[in-house]
């Protein structure tokens, strides 16, 4: 939980690029959920399971277990994720209204995630009885969501609506922005090219897969500059045998591998 609030801390400083509305959704839903997980798992001493769920269980199965304390981590973690939103030395309006808006997104997809789990009981796992709880997915689930909406993040402006300044849609402003949808207020820098000052160290010499059509690909990765190639040795154990007791032998190996770099 360290590591995610110090990563926090961290990107509280970057622009309001799409890349930071990601990051402050993503920064949002791991701090909840890192909670709710701590909570049932014991390691908080001012929380404990999740409460049983209101609803009806369907047959065949009953609620217990210890679910996820999504409640309390979504209140913890939303206090300590906007609250540097409130301070004066933060920042412009905007970009404190767009970081509060992304990172309600990302609890809200926290949220949407959560699912029921169940536990089997009977003879032989015969499962005639079930025994269910609510519980968050695996954050990897929740990081895939936001990417699916940073792809289809929106740009904003902060302009005058009535009475009071808003973020509205920044080619549809006659459209409220929704509140399931990423917002960002700046094009993102050229992350290809190498440029200390926005902190982009650009993808020269950088390792890429040849055979890939994701983000790791050649063709991606090299922003169209194409790649060079060359042949690495590597060492590494082979053949290794257990012997009684209790040690293991292995030969070492050879293996010529092709690597692809970025130009």
């Amino acid at each position: 939980m360290y590591r995610i609030i110090s990563l926090y801390i961290l990107f509280c400083y970057i622009s309001g690029t799409r890349e930071s509305a990601f990051v402050y959704a993503l920064a949002s839903a791991a701090i909840s959920h890192t909670i709710a997980r701590a909570c049932a798992s014991g390691e908080l001493p001012t929380c404990s399971c999740g409460a049983t769920p209101a609803e009806v269980p369907g047959p065949g199965f009953r609620w217990g277990g210890c679910g996820d304390n999504l409640r309390y981590g979504l209140q913890m973690g939303s206090a300590f994720v906007d609250a540097p939103m409130k301070s004066s030395k933060f920042g412009t309006q905007a970009t404190k209204l767009m970081n509060l808006h992304n990172n309600a997104v990302g609890r809200q997809v926290l949220m949407d995630l959560v699912e029921t789990k169940c536990k089997c009981h009977g003879v032989s796992g015969s499962c005639s009885v079930k025994t269910c709880w609510k519980g968050l997915q695996n954050l990897p689930h929740v990081a895939d969501e936001l990417k699916s909406k940073y792809l289809a993040a929106t740009k904003v402006i902060h302009r005058q609506m009535g009475t009071r300044k808003m973020l509205v849609h920044k080619e549809l402003d006659i459209r409220p922005v929704r509140e399931s949808e990423l917002i960002y207020l700046n094009s993102s820098p050229d992350y290809c090219t190498r440029n200390p000052k926005l902190g982009s160290y650009g993808t020269q010499d950088r390792l890429c897969n040849k055979t890939s059509l994701g983000s790791d690909s050649c063709n991606l990765m090299c922003c169209g500059r194409g790649y060079n190639v060359y042949t690495e040795t590597i060492v590494e154990r082979c053949q290794c045998k257990y012997y009684w007791c209790c040690y293991v032998m292995c030969k070492k190996c050879e293996r010529t591998v092709e690597r692809y770099v970025c130009k």
